[in-house]
């Protein structure tokens, strides 16, 4: 099964995706994981051995809510989606990295980023699993965890708005230089994913290329019960 799914994401529409990054700053992927993949990664969420760590959001003032980050290594599922999304989004990073005059060049293979990673610290995994109930929400915020950090990750739909919960839309804001912020409510069908900026993109303006901030959360859910899967590519200190 994991094979099946790296096929799928290497058959994915990379050039439409990666202008669709450059146009808007996001984009969705449909589809890229089966009912019963998303199953079986709900059904980690009470297995305590797959995680390192569980946070509950309140505690910290982070929202509503409680996730938990995956203990490496990580389970099949996961491990194929880290690997697979990230060779082509390292070329886009590059890109965007480019454009705004930075120095900073992102390997070709996540285990080559990792190293990275490594080298500063940064050795504890980030992938997680987010469970949201009735009246949970997460606050605006980045997923940094380190001075290195790659400038995308991929949040994905784990079950299915309006049948197991309503309300809990994800939330992208964009904090335009000398400007109001703007924001997007995004819905996913199950099993599709987002790819999103883990914390800024680059706008072309008159002068060029300008760096806009990006903070991502989730709405307040209605009613039902929320779960959905974030792929983080750097590790955490």
């Amino acid at each position: 099964m994991p094979d099946r799914l790296a096929q799928r994401i290497s058959a994915l529409d990379w050039d439409t995706l990666q202008q669709t990054l450059d146009e808007q700053g996001y984009a969705v992927v449909p589809g890229i994981l089966t009912q019963e993949q998303c199953r079986e990664i709900i059904e980690t969420y009470t297995v305590e051995s797959h995680f390192r760590s569980t946070i509950k959001m309140a505690r910290y003032r982070f929202g509503v809510g409680e996730y938990k980050y995956y203990q490496a290594p990580l389970p099949d599922l996961l491990q194929t989606l880290r690997h697979g999304f990230y060779p082509e989004l390292a070329k886009t990073a590059n890109r965007w990295h480019q454009q705004l005059g930075h120095g900073i060049v992102y390997p070709d293979t996540l285990p080559e980023f990792l190293d990275c990673c490594h080298q500063q610290g940064q050795v504890r995994s980030t992938p997680l699993i987010l469970k949201y109930e009735a009246g949970g929400y997460n606050c605006l915020h980045q997923d940094l965890y380190g001075e290195v950090f790659f400038p995308f990750q991929v949040v994905l739909a784990l079950n299915q708005k309006e049948l197991d919960y309503k309300g809990g839309e994800f939330l992208l804001v964009e904090q335009r230089p000398r400007a109001q912020s703007r924001g997007h409510a995004i819905s996913l069908e199950q099993g599709a994913g987002l790819i999103f900026p883990t914390s800024h993109r680059p706008v072309p303006g008159a002068r060029g290329y300008y760096k806009t901030t990006l903070r991502h959360g989730v709405s307040t859910v209605a009613s039902g019960t929320r779960y959905s899967l974030g792929i983080i590519f750097h590790d955490a200190k």
